[in-house]
């Protein structure tokens, strides 16, 4: 081995050899360690090189499909930060694959722990942790991405391993894998949906925490990276890189976009006393957030038990290359940041103008993908919806507790409704964002499926081993008489009624929706909101469902397909009361029971209103449409505005216009209507 190139992180290959490079600032000495194929270490060799932190050099002879990883020796001070151990195997974090899974032994502890005190853990890890693997890079032309505007734009969120394991028509070696999500029944339900981007839940290689491997779960949705570029291997057969690739084209081809949740605010290795990996093992100070006057802790920002140093030039970078790599080499169209508020929270707090942000939206290889935040972690001043720069779109929290308090019932919650409904300005406008910049949501994996927010007024998670402590106390559900399922017939059917109401807000609202995996045919997790650890068939869908309730479903897809239809549902700009914008006109009027222009003091007490929609071009031609709302339990007659014939284009219950332009709304109903 000879000194490489410092410029190629990672492992790279060539015709003659290998070049490796890792950066670690606090380094003595570098091991590079190269594995057989049945995983024993049969070299280990010095890397030569160190310009700048980064450990570098070549090895001639060295191919595609080598296995490897990092010894790495330095300082061990762990209550300094510093954690340097050589008798713990370390994965590349620019490491494009990973071979073996990660099994907790002791010996993947770098420490042993005496009376408080940390002791060094000289026990081998090797046995213990995925080897990494050298990969080739792509070649060949990249066909073209689908590039579905943002206003045509509907989410489908789902976790991959939980969407096929259950499925009927995939095999059973693809269940839960990226082939599976190949499938042409799968393709041909998301078709049928309308949904335009599948989301998909972390694909990072990510490990158990510990006290999951302690009670017998499995992570089963992945928020537990130690890869920022591998993905996970328990997700395809041979080949997770070829494999991933191919799921993604097959999606492209049937015409749908592959959103990715990413989770680059933590790392798998969990607190001080979690497993050494990766990164605390290359230069723990650098590649996380520790406590300026203590650092044996680490700042604990995402509740996970470290944080990511974003503040560190190497580690922004090392994120903005998996980001490129994930959005060019693995050619999926955009992002879901999970605690996105970590991506630009400084020492004093989190601020949009943080460079970071700024970086990510500038990115060359990010130009054209959708980039969306959870604006929320549960650091100081963690809350930040509404606040991210241009470019980025968010999930939208409060429109979820809108939807859910104004059909439950609760006082006081039309106008919150009426917001959520216009697109949410309040939140978006004053950073000169549209409507689109919010993504409505009314469940995601976090918490409750639809299903169970009509069935469960309380979380039922003991499963999950926290002694039904975990997970959010605060649903905003009902159960209307029975806790989980039963045989009331009256029940059900308003458990249905609901459940319709809350989509059909949901599309039928300004702004970007986003459906939960399995809400279209009532999918259950038997009233646990927080499956996280569920990696069983109460996590996995139920797709028995589909059959079930064929209708319900069949209301879902025209509920899409009406969206889809009716370009006033989504306008790309903010219309309060009256817009001009490329020579059309459009208006928005909110009308109380008699027609008339709702009054402030009429939100407070009533919950039957209508919203009309309309524009008018140049030449004098337009469109309108109506939106009746009856969140009250009993029939409700509606004015309808003007002259204009209308008719029903939809209707959770019963409704029917009456002579003079009147409608009669049944109780607990949306009905969108359309003139003529």
């Amino acid at each position: 081995m000879h000194a490489g190139d410092p410029g190629q992180l990672g492992a790279t290959p060539d015709p003659d050899g290998t070049n490796f490079a890792i950066y670690s600032a606090v380094a003595e000495r570098v091991e590079l360690c190269l594995f057989d194929a049945e995983g024993h270490q049969s070299r280990c060799i010095d890397l030569p090189g160190c310009d700048k932190g980064v450990w570098h050099g070549y090895l001639p002879g060295c191919r595609a499909g080598q296995r490897y990883g990092y010894r790495v020796h330095g300082p061990w001070e762990p209550n300094e930060g510093l954690r340097c151990n050589p008798s713990k195997l370390l994965i590349d974090p620019y490491a494009r694959a990973l071979d073996g899974e990660f099994v907790w032994d002791l010996a993947v502890l770098d420490y042993i722990n005496n009376g408080g005190t940390f002791g060094k853990n000289t026990a081998d890890s090797a046995r213990f942790v995925p080897k990494c693997v050298v990969h080739d890079a792509f070649g060949g032309t990249k066909p073209e991405k689908p590039g579905i505007p943002w206003r045509e734009t509907v989410f489908y969120e789902c976790n991959l391993r939980g969407f096929t394991m259950r499925h009927p028509a995939v095999d059973e070696a693809d269940r839960g894998r990226f082939a599976g999500m190949r499938n042409k029944e799968v393709l041909a339900h998301f078709k049928a949906l309308g949904v335009t981007a599948i989301e998909l839940q972390p694909v990072h290689a990510f490990i158990n925490e510990q006290h999951l491997h302690r009670l017998g779960l499995n992570n089963y949705w992945g928020y537990n990276s130690i890869s920022f570029f591998a993905p996970m291997q328990r997700f395809a057969a041979e080949d997770p890189i070829g494999e991933f690739r191919d799921m993604v084209r097959a999606l492209h081809d049937a015409g749908f976009e592959v959103i990715l949740d990413v989770a680059y605010n933590h790392t798998g290795e969990g607190d001080r006393f979690g497993p050494t990996v990766s990164f605390r093992g290359i230069d723990n100070r650098s590649y996380y957030r520790t406590e300026s006057n203590a650092h044996v802790h680490y700042i604990n920002d995402t509740g996970c038990g470290n944080t990511f140093n974003i503040d560190h030039v190497r580690a922004r970078k090392l994120v903005l290359d998996s980001l490129a790599y994930w959005a060019t080499d693995m050619e999926v169209d955009g992002f879901r940041f999970d605690l996105a508020t970590i991506l630009g929270r400084r020492a004093d707090g989190f601020s949009p103008t943080h460079p970071f942000l700024a970086e990510i939206s500038n990115l060359p290889a990010l130009r054209d993908v959708k980039l969306v935040a959870e604006p929320w972690d549960p650091g100081p001043g963690g809350y930040q919806l509404g606040r991210f720069p241009p470019r980025w779109a968010e999930w939208n929290d409060r429109y979820r507790d809108a939807v859910r308090a104004f059909w439950r019932g609760d006082a006081n919650t039309a106008g919150e409704l009426a917001r959520r409904l216009h697109g949410s300005a309040d939140l978006f406008e004053h950073t000169s964002r549209p409507p689109l910049a919010s993504v409505n949501l009314i469940t995601a994996h976090d918490g409750f499926t639809l299903m169970d927010v009509v069935s469960y007024n309380e979380r039922h998670n003991h499963a999950n081993g926290e002694d039904n402590r975990d997970g959010h106390a605060h649903n905003l559900s009902n159960n209307y008489g029975a806790e989980g399922p039963t045989d009331d017939a009256g029940i059900n059917e308003l458990r249905r009624r609901q459940r319709l109401n809350m989509l059909a807000t949901l599309l039928f609202s300004q702004g970007t929706p986003l459906l939960l995996a399995g809400d279209e045919f009532g999918n259950s997790q038997d009233g646990n909101n927080n499956a996280y650890a569920q990696d069983n068939e109460t996590g996995w869908i139920d797709w028995s469902g589909l059959e079930r309730d064929a209708d319900f479903f069949a209301e879902v897809r025209e509920l899409v397909h009406l969206r889809r239809e009716q370009p006033l549902l989504r306008i790309p700009h903010f219309v309060n009361d009256k817009l001009e914008r490329d020579g059309e006109t459009f208006t928005i009027k909110w009308l109380n029971r008699d027609g008339e222009a709702k009054q402030s003091h009429e939100w407070a007490d009533n919950h039957a209103f209508t919203v009309v929609i309309a524009s008018e071009r140049g030449d004098g031609k337009g469109q309108a449409l109506a939106i009746a709302i009856n969140g009250h339990g009993e029939e409700r007659v509606l004015r309808l505005p003007g002259t204009a014939r209308w008719r029903v284009a939809f209707s959770s219950g019963a409704a029917s216009i009456q002579d003079g332009g009147n409608i009669m709304c049944d109780g607990l109903s949306i009905t969108l209507l359309l003139a003529d």
